[in-house]
């Protein structure tokens, strides 16, 4: 008998463990559920004019104006007076192809055009001797009608003619090529009595008076892109020297990765140095007047609810808990930068810009940085 006591302590004693250890499993189990609940979220401080001000901005260096010039026809070349780092004028000669060809078609369409406009001399004059003749009852009325269908017939083909020796003249002007600005020649890419095809790669030029340089803006800075003021670019290859900027282009869609906007901005070529293409810079800049600065903007991403005023709705973050409220939004028009909110946000309040979906009123969350 006291055997089987034994037994069953023992036993009670292994279930007691064990129930201890469930319960600590399942005291941790909603611990890591209660972490979890602390969703990272992407935001932005609507109308932050200060973020800019905080924020450099990489790109690298490209010509302004660049482009690759090719024949419009096919030929063999025959000049190429030009080399790859010579500075060219515009309109200056930068190859040119064997124009025999081309000029023998010009020839042969201005010869064409001569003999029918012959036929028309003629082709009027018959017509105006019959229109005499039909005022005297000499001749038929089809007589005048198939005179002057023949004149119709005459003048077509003048016509017909002009176009085929206008497009021959283009051709032979094609055999030129031409700088369209001034510029520098960067590479070229057929010899001297090579046989080149249409639309085949011959020269290639840049013109380095002005650099441009392409930045990336997150989609919570982009409204106030077009305000910025007092943007400066600064190169690696030449630490200090600082060059102004102005902004003249906005891209109007954000990448579907990195969320952030192509935003171009171009300089004048600084004395004393030479930016060159590929060369790798920061741009800053100063944020907009705060009196100026009227509109709150946000991405359309951050709307979620119906399309109309009463329904629409954002997250607002309340900084003193870190959590989530629905907040509703009076909305204005759409523009590049996102979506203009008349009435319902406050300059400086925190609102969700992404995953608006997946949360939940009063939600504890964290803000992810950009």
């Amino acid at each position: 008998m006291s055997r089987r006591f034994a037994v069953s302590v023992r036993h009670a004693t292994i279930a007691i463990v064990l129930a201890g250890l469930l319960a600590a499993c399942d005291e941790e189990t909603a611990a890591e559920q209660q972490e979890e609940v602390i969703r990272p979220v992407r935001a932005m401080r609507v109308g932050n004019i200060e973020a800019l001000e905080e924020r450099a901005f990489s790109g690298r260096a490209q010509a302004a104006r660049e482009v690759t010039l090719e024949f419009r026809v096919s030929g063999e070349v025959i000049e190429l007076p030009v080399a790859v780092g010579d500075v060219v004028e515009e309109g200056q000669l930068l190859a040119a192809l064997d124009p025999d060809t081309y000029q023998a078609e010009v020839d042969r369409e201005r010869a064409n055009l001569a003999s029918a406009e012959a036929v028309m001399a003629n082709a009027e004059n018959d017509a105006e001797r019959d229109r005499q003749l039909i005022r005297t009852q000499t001749i038929a009325q089809a007589r005048l009608d198939q005179t002057l269908a023949t004149l119709d017939q005459a003048r077509a083909e003048v016509a017909a003619t002009v176009a085929s020796l206008g497009r021959a003249e283009l051709d032979l002007s094609y055999t030129r090529l031409l700088a369209p600005f001034a510029g520098t020649v960067v590479a070229t890419y057929v010899e001297t009595f090579e046989d080149v095809q249409g639309n085949q790669p011959v020269v290639r030029l840049l013109d380095p008076s002005q650099i441009e340089m392409v930045v990336d803006i997150p989609e919570t800075l982009i409204a106030l892109a077009p305000s910025a003021r007092d943007i400066i670019v600064e190169f690696d290859a030449f630490p200090g020297l600082e060059i102004p900027a102005v902004i003249t282009e906005i891209g109007s869609e954000a990448s579907e990765t990195t969320r952030t906007f192509p935003v171009t901005l171009t300089m004048d070529q600084p004395e004393g140095v030479t930016i060159l293409p590929g060369m790798a810079g920061r741009a800053t800049g100063q944020p907009p007047e705060e009196e100026t600065v009227n509109t709150l903007i946000i991405p359309i991403s951050a709307v979620f609810g119906g399309t109309a005023e009463q329904d629409s709705f954002v997250w607002v973050v309340d900084e003193d808990s870190m959590s989530v409220h629905q907040r509703p939004v009076q909305l204005g028009e759409t523009t590049a930068q996102g979506l203009i909110i008349d009435a319902g946000l406050e300059r400086g309040e925190i609102v969700v810009t992404a995953g608006v979906h997946m949360l939940v009123e009063a939600q504890e969350v964290r803000l992810l940085d950009e």
